[in-house]
């Protein structure tokens, strides 16, 4: 080495870092062998020796050291790099397998020489003694062994073939929804080609249609993974459903169960400890793929299949089922239309006589006296540092807000506005106008209106079950709905507020609703998105 040379120093550095970090592993070698513990490559667990770190790769997240071995081949060196760049890229599993379908070795290069964690005991372990001991061939440089069907155990090529079953049917269903995507992109050119010679064309408009694209942001939505562990935090709701099934097993035993709006599929897990025969989870969300891997951890993928699509445009696996489960549920009840869908699913999908649960909901309305709400949100306006904003009053005025109301503010009795019965109600009874009237239970200014829902699962139930996402009820995720005033009313006890309330699909948006209500000759109209 050149005394005066920086590279070489550079090269010195770099060398004296890896032996640095190699006596580190050898230290622990020279340890006493029974601190030997070994980290698992992909999670905090520790085991005892390096055998049994592979067999929990194995068995909790379905990673096989063998199989790597025979699709990219594993020497000494390989090895020693493989585990580094696991920890040093804090990679999962499902990538590594990634790596073997496609043949590329990502790890082989000489920076993953250097341990990435000190006291490795993996890194001293004797791949090839072990890879050897199991009947495979290691050849020096990672040449690979890709052995032809006659080599392996029975058990293994069922597996092997089972996984190829797997595979394809994955692409199969893959090219299915690219070609509907395709499809989708072709009737949106075509209508949007069709509003534009229609722009000054009298009567050429085309009617406002349900078209998939405008779902998409809507599925999008629910592809964040912080938004099922919202709904699965949401005890009231969850433990409802589970209640529902569990006590009510006889419902479920031995029959064909679809699960609209899967999600993590929760519903369908519990389904199927129920005893259902078969369980047919779907959703057009990107979170069904997670719900896949719970399914096989939980050791349930043989009761249930999963079916990504939007489920009006989607096969089946079969053509009929006994019972139809789902959390269709949106603020106000019926924020998102996902109640469509499940009727949909019941028309054309349920036997004669079969079940659809929740099979009852309702939809209530309160008076509150919130004074406080009241100014933060209606009067704040009049004197914003100085200034009036009145027409940011108004538009904020129409929209409705989401928020969790105060029992105490409530003033008047609960006046139920709509019953559905899911089993026999049809799309066009979802859009309705009803009277009603609220009867106060104390003297006090009304600043808002308040909706909220009640679920009810009873027919042929031999215990029925309930939850209500009411004010006075304990909180779920999907809070009030808070409709408020533009000026408060002042009402007596035992005085009653009559009023009429109309509640439609927003012609623009058709999972958003619009809310109107005529009180005392003022009619105040609501967007609920």
């Amino acid at each position: 080495m050149e005394a005066g040379n920086p590279e070489s120093k550079l090269y010195a550095d770099e060398a004296d870092e890896d032996d640095d970090a190699w006596e580190e592993v050898e230290d622990t070698e020279n340890s006493n062998p029974g601190s030997w513990s070994s980290k698992c490559l992909f999670c905090e667990e520790w085991l005892p020796t390096a055998e049994q770190a592979f067999g929990h790769c194995r068995e909790v997240h379905s990673f096989n050291i063998v199989e790597v071995h025979q699709s990219l081949g594993l020497d000494c060196i390989l090895y020693i790099k493989l585990v580094n760049y696991i920890r040093s890229k804090s990679s999962t599993a499902e990538a590594i397998i990634q790596c073997c379908w496609e043949g590329t070795k990502p790890w082989d290069g000489d920076t993953f020489m250097m341990p990435a964690m000190s006291s490795d005991a993996l890194l001293l372990f004797d791949i090839e003694s072990y890879l050897e001991s199991l009947g495979q061939t290691v050849q020096d440089g990672g040449g690979g062994h890709a052995p032809t069907c006659k080599d392996l155990p029975a058990a293994e090529h069922q597996v092997l073939l089972d996984r190829l079953r797997t595979a394809e049917q994955r692409a199969t269903r893959a090219e299915e929804a690219l070609a509907i995507s395709i499809d989708d992109l072709n009737k949106m050119r075509t209508l949007s080609e069709r509003f534009l010679r229609a722009d000054q064309e009298e009567g050429e408009f085309p009617i406002k249609q349900r078209e998939v694209a405008d779902d998409s942001y809507y599925f999008e939505s629910y592809a964040h993974f912080g938004i099922h562990e919202t709904m699965l935090k949401d005890m009231i709701r969850t433990e409802s459903y589970r209640d529902f099934i569990l006590k009510n097993q006889n419902i479920f035993k031995n029959k064909v169960v679809l699960d609209v709006g899967c999600g993590t599929g929760i519903l369908s897990m519990i389904a199927a400890k129920a005893g259902a025969k078969q369980v047919i989870a779907i959703d057009q969300s990107e979170i069904i793929y997670q719900a896949m891997d719970i399914a096989r951890e939980n050791k349930l993928d043989d009761k249930i299949t999963f079916v990504k699509g939007r489920l009006e445009d989607t096969e089946i696996p079969v053509e009929k089922v006994d019972l139809i489960i789902s959390e269709w549920m949106g603020y106000f009840l019926l924020f998102e239309s996902m109640l469509d869908t499940v009727l949909y699913a019941r028309d054309k999908h349920l036997v004669e006589g079969g079940m659809v649960y929740p099979d009852l909901t309702t939809i209530s309305l309160v008076a509150v006296a919130d004074m406080d709400s009241h100014v933060e949100h209606v009067k704040y306006w009049d004197n914003v540092y100085g200034f009036k904003m009145s027409c940011m009053r108004s538009a904020l005025i129409e929209e409705a807000s989401i928020n969790v109301v105060r029992s105490e503010v409530v003033m008047s009795e609960p006046a139920m506005i709509k019953c559905i019965d899911v089993t026999s109600t049809n799309v066009r009874d979802l859009d309705f106008t009803t009277d009603f009237k609220l009867v106060m239970t104390r003297k006090d200014s009304c600043t808002a209106l308040v909706g909220y829902f009640d679920v009810i699962f009873e027919k042929n139930c031999s215990k029925s079950v309930m939850f209500s996402t009411g004010p006075k009820s304990a909180r779920t995720h999907w809070k009030q709905t808070v409709f408020h005033l533009k000026k408060p009313i002042e009402l007596s006890e035992d005085e009653v507020l009559s009023g009429r309330i109309s509640c439609r699909k927003d012609p623009k948006d058709c999972r958003s609703l619009i809310v109107t209500f005529d009180i005392r000759g003022e009619k105040l109209t609501y967007n609920v998105r």
